[in-house]
């Protein structure tokens, strides 16, 4: 990772308020995504990635098991696919966080997730950019507006 990238983050958790670490869940069945997406988010101290999932059952059951503040979810998964396990989840867990990945953020598929109860929808072209910002700017919307507020920040 370059260098101004680190310190770009380091810029933008300096100025976000205290608080406690956020916990992460990473779901996508493509291995390479989940390593850099975690990759990148080592290098924000105050976002813990708990654990990562290859589809949409085993993303239900950690979150069950794990308890994160976010769900990072792709749509497109074997088994169960992240539109399913949202609306899984978020039966169960209703003031949770989700963010949605999608190759085509503008799709049926993008607005289903929505529909599901993801917050934010981001392409998985530019999550690498955007994803500890967008983790960021959803926590805070719920601190400052209430856990019920939900919206397409994209």
């Amino acid at each position: 990772m370059p260098t101004d990238s680190v310190s770009a983050a380091e810029s933008f958790t300096a100025d976000r308020p205290k608080m406690k670490c956020i916990r992460v869940l990473l779901v996508d069945d493509h291995f390479l995504v989940r390593q850099g997406l975690r990759k990148y988010l080592s290098h924000h101290l105050d976002i813990e990635l708990v654990g990562e999932a290859a589809d949409g059952e085993e993303a239900v059951r950690l979150t069950d098991l794990l308890k994160p503040d976010v769900v990072v979810m792709d749509i497109n998964m074997p088994r169960m696919n992240g539109i399913e396990a949202t609306g899984s989840i978020m039966r169960k867990h209703p003031h949770l966080l989700v963010i949605g990945l999608s190759f085509y953020a503008g799709n049926e598929n993008g607005e289903a997730l929505l529909g599901a109860g993801a917050c934010l929808l981001l392409e998985k072209g530019t999550a690498y950019n955007h994803l500890p910002q967008a983790i960021y700017q959803v926590v805070d919307r719920r601190v400052d507006f209430g856990a019920s507020t939900r919206s397409s920040l994209a």
